[in-house]
């Protein structure tokens, strides 16, 4: 058995290679790959990520499948900009999209409707990754500090270049200093599961939550309001507040709290990172050892290794990588059966598995 995990769809974090150079300008450089070339998945990213997909099929004729870790939310710019950037507002992903349409309907015309394709053909499972992919409070502190840094991103609609590290990154949506801090997560996870449910049709099962750092309270928090299945590292350094650490260790089929079933990734694919047949070999060594130990096999990776608005040359490296992994994959195991992450999570919770 073989998943894909794909972090960050439906995220806005570079708006445009325009908002990039914008950012430079303002004396705001890339942090990270992140920075420089994630982008909103357009027309293109996804017409080519299926077809990618669909060259190779498993035992069953079944094509590869993404289980995209998405946000049904993401900051209103417009709004915020005509308020001054006094509060934090959001919007639906839908309405993202038609606005992406009308500034840029080259790349983003059609993008949506093209996503719901991918859903509808079974090469994208979407399941939740938070509301939105930074932390509220952090967001909501800078924006009272009149920060000029997030003004600079916001003013490009990006969220993006921001140099402000600590505990928790402004990445983290659940991270948090002090533990009563928890107190708003169970209400944003509330919120984001019922926008999830509006923006793609169905209620989510499974969630991993964006930027890590997060206490295993928001597992339960996901647990109360219907998630069956969280992802989470096999070795989590967990934050307790303060300065006050504890070490967690997981694996597949562990039970949690809210009768949560935990998922852990067991291998990494991430092309774009450095060296693309590297990472094919390491990835497909990694998959290799889970099938010798009757394991399933699941990928970690995120979506900017398919991204190719800012730099078209980085989505074609990470497609043609992916290709090649699962090309390589279905030669060797011909039985192989591609799944997505709340299948496997069902066959887990069964104990149709041995662990991971």
């Amino acid at each position: 058995m073989l998943v894909i995990s794909v972090d960050d769809y439906g995220n806005v974090r570079l708006a445009s290679r325009k908002a990039g150079e914008e950012l430079d300008r303002a004396g705001l450089k890339p942090k990270s790959r992140f920075d420089a070339l994630d982008t909103m998945e357009n027309r293109e990213d996804l017409e080519m990520l299926y077809e990618v997909l669909e060259s190779s099929k498993d035992a069953h004729g079944r094509p590869a499948v993404f289980t995209t870790y998405a946000l049904p939310c993401n900051i209103d710019f417009e709004k915020m900009a005509r308020e001054g950037y006094g509060r934090y507002h959001h919007e639906l992903l839908p309405r993202t999209f038609e606005k992406l349409s009308a500034l840029d309907p080259e790349a983003y015309r059609g993008a949506w409707n093209m996503l719901q394709e991918g859903i509808s053909r079974g090469l994208l499972v979407p399941q939740f990754h938070g509301r939105e992919h930074f932390n509220v409070k952090v967001f909501r502190d800078l924006l009272l500090q009149k920060d000029e840094e997030l003004l600079s991103s916001l003013k490009t609609r990006s969220l993006a270049c921001l140099s402000h590290k600590g505990n928790p990154g402004y990445t983290a949506a659940f991270g948090f200093r002090d533990y009563g801090e928890q107190a708003e997560f169970e209400s944003i996870i509330e919120e984001g599961l019922n926008a999830f449910e509006k923006v793609y049709g169905y209620r989510a099962s499974n969630f991993t939550p964006p930027g890590g750092n997060e206490h295993s309270t928001v597992h339960s928090y996901a647990g109360n309001h219907g998630i069956a299945y969280v992802d989470v590292p096999m070795i989590k350094r967990e934050h307790q507040g303060g300065e006050r650490y504890r070490t967690r260790f997981y694996y597949s089929g562990k039970s949690g709290p809210a009768g949560i079933t935990y998922l852990v990734r067991n291998v990494v694919f991430e092309p774009t990172e450095g060296d693309a047949a590297a990472a094919v070999n390491r990835a497909f060594m990694q998959i290799e050892a889970a099938f010798r130990w009757n394991r399933p096999a699941i990928i970690s990776s995120h979506r900017v290794n398919f991204c190719g608005q800012v730099d078209p040359g980085n989505r074609k490296q990470g497609l043609e990588a992916l290709r090649h992994l699962l090309k390589r994959v279905c030669q060797k195991w011909p039985e192989v059966e591609f799944l997505s992450a709340d299948q496997l999570g069902d066959l887990v919770s069964k104990k149709k598995y041995i662990r991971t």
